[in-house]
């Protein structure tokens, strides 16, 4: 673990973000994470539903990353994070690349380490040079 990410708790990759780039670069950035992929296992991990990785990785005590915005306007997914205290932190833009989508992800790591340090349920929106929470209301 990098100084950067010291104090990040582990980290649970959606498969929004795919399964080899954006993982890859986030732990050559000092990131310790487990992939939605290599927690439920190919081919299972096409099935697994928003509801129940969020459910999961609450529990888990992980932070969710995430380019799934909607999680925040779906019922069934916002009550779970709400239930669960979820922590998570989604992509803005849809069109980025893996190499961009984890760049932002690092580029705010200190941001997300110190909005980790309170308890969930909280989503944070992560833009280029900042991170926002977002209304669960």
């Amino acid at each position: 673990m990098t100084a950067h990410s010291e104090g990040l708790p582990h980290v649970f990759v959606d498969r929004s973000l795919g399964r080899i780039a954006v993982p890859r670069l986030l732990r050559q950035a000092g990131i310790e994470l487990t992939t939605l992929a290599e927690h439920y296992g190919i081919p299972h991990d096409e099935k697994v539903e928003d509801i129940t990785w969020l459910t999961d990785t609450a529990r888990l005590g992980w932070v969710a990353f995430m380019k799934d915005e909607r999680i925040r306007r779906r019922p069934a997914e916002k009550a779970a994070v709400i239930k669960h205290a979820a922590r998570c932190f989604y992509i803005t833009r849809q069109n980025l690349s893996g190499p961009e989508m984890a760049q932002r992800f690092i580029d705010n790591l200190d941001a997300i380490v110190t909005a980790c340090t309170k308890a969930g349920p909280f989503i944070y929106a992560v833009h280029a040079n900042q991170i926002k929470e977002m209304d669960l209301g």
